[in-house]
Parts: C-alpha cells; sequence; structure tokens
C-alpha cells in the first residue's frame, strides 16, 4: 500500500471461530480509500461475519481490524462516527416516521444541523413526499431509499454494503446504483460492497475479493478475474469458484 494512500480499512490474517467453525479463516486484505471492492461468496462463505468484525460489532478471534487508522473494536468510539453499513436485511423501526428515524440516527452519528441534512438527503434520494409516513407503511423500493438516506447521513468516509439491491425491480435497483456511484464520485469514500448481483459488481466494483468456506479464493481486478478463468462474466466466474473449477493459466 503506498504510504502517500494508507489503506481506509486493512484486515491482517483475520480469523473468526463459532464453537470451533471458521467463520472467517486468516483473511488479510487492504482497501485503499476512495475504492469500491466487491466482496463475494455463497452463502456460508464468511461475507458477513467478515463485515460485522470490520464494523467492529464482532470481535475476532484473532488478527487485526484497522479502520481509518484504528483498531477495531479496541478504538471504534474514534471512527464508528466517519462510518456507515446500509442493508436490506436492517429494519429501522416501522412505527416512527421516515423523517424520526432519520432524526434518531442523524443525532447517533453526532451530525451537524440535522433538519437541514434530512432535507438535503430527501431531495436527492426523492424521499420529500414521505418523510412524516410511517417507515412501516413504505413499499421495498421506497423502505431501501430511506436506508440508502440513513446510510449517508454522516457522510460517511466508509461505506459498507450488504445486498443494497436485493429484491428490488431493476428499475429502483438501477436507479440506487447511480446514487451509490454519484455519491462515491464526490465524496472519495471507501466502499466494500457485499453482493450476489454480479452485473452490479461488475458496474461499480474496481477489484473483486472472492471468498469461500472463510478464506479468500481470489482477489484481482474484474477484468483480470474473467480472463483468468477464461470466462465472458463475474458470474460464470463465481460459479467456477464455488464449484472448484480450475482456472486458465495467467
Amino acid at each position: 500500500m503506498d504510504a502517500s494512500n494508507p489503506a481506509a480499512i486493512s484486515l491482517e490474517r483475520l480469523t473468526k471461530l463459532y464453537k470451533g467453525v471458521r467463520a472467517v479463516d486468516d483473511i488479510s486484505f487492504n482497501l485503499a480509500a476512495g475504492t469500491i471492492t466487491g466482496l463475494l461468496g455463497g452463502n456460508g462463505a464468511g461475507k458477513t461475519t467478515t463485515i460485522a468484525m470490520i464494523m467492529g460489532l464482532v470481535t475476532p478471534t484473532s488478527g487485526t481490524v484497522r479502520i481509518l487508522g484504528a483498531d477495531m473494536p479496541r478504538q471504534r468510539y474514534r471512527v464508528l462516527h466517519r462510518m456507515n453499513f446500509e442493508s436490506p436485511y436492517v429494519d429501522v423501526p416501522m412505527r416512527l416516521t421516515v423523517r424520526q428515524n432519520l432524526s434518531v440516527f442523524a443525532q447517533l452519528y453526532g451530525v451537524a444541523d440535522i433538519d437541514a441534512r434530512i432535507g438535503e438527503l430527501a431531495g436527492d434520494l426523492d424521499l420529500v413526499e414521505m418523510l412524516d409516513r410511517p417507515t412501516g407503511k413504505l413499499s421495498a423500493g421506497q423502505k431501501t431509499r430511506v436506508s440508502l438516506a440513513k446510510a449517508l447521513l454522516n457522510r460517511p468516509e466508509v461505506l459498507l454494503l450488504d445486498e443494497p439491491t436485493a429484491s428490488l425491480d431493476p428499475d429502483t435497483a438501477d436507479w440506487v446504483r447511480s446514487r451509490l456511484e454519484h455519491y462515491c464520485r464526490v465524496s472519495r469514500a471507501t466502499v466494500l460492497l457485499a453482493s450476489h448481483n454480479m452485473s452490479e459488481v461488475e458496474r461499480l466494483c474496481v477489484r473483486v475479493i472472492i471468498m469461500k468456506q472463510g478464506r479468500i479464493e481470489d482477489d484481482d481486478t474484474p477484468d483480470r478475474l474473467l480472463t483468468r478463468y477464461g470466462r465472458a462474466t463475474l458470474e460464470d466466474v463465481f460459479l467456477d469458484v464455488a464449484r472448484g473449477r480450475a482456472r486458465e493459466a495467467v
């Protein structure tokens, strides 16, 4: 890693055991500031556990996680306000209105001028007309926009995304990807994207890390992975890795 551009996310020999099972098994990688990296793997590959350790929610069995220079979870108080997370599988309180939910999270992140920030995001993400509606009354696509607004409230420098467009129709999914691309372009945020949508990964990511059974099976740019495996799509590469097929000679 270039000393002039230190890693925003750094994992070194990271391992997590649950009752003797290695959910994450001795993985290491560094993500440069301002990059978007895809984290791929089938169910049980270790993606969610890895993200939880990066967020400081799960303590590693061994190894280290450093986020923006802080050791996680020991020093997470130093950087949590500079990070955020988005997943359609994590609900916000459904009885609260969209405005109330965003206000609560903005206070947790120490956002200055909360009303102005909510108004700005509502305009950017087409939420103005639903700000005072109960979140539980929204459609899946509308809830995704609210989750995205929550994730961007504090203008995070590190953004962790877990299947951000799961279960969305193609038009809404494309809308979400466009907003993410715009945010990353203007903010230079570092993004780790866990996804099963290969076209999404090809569109957004400059680097792809593929996990299997808790370990990193491959790590490269999308183009180099396609060349090395002799495949036309990342979906085919993913299937080759999942099924243990040999890659082409480099």
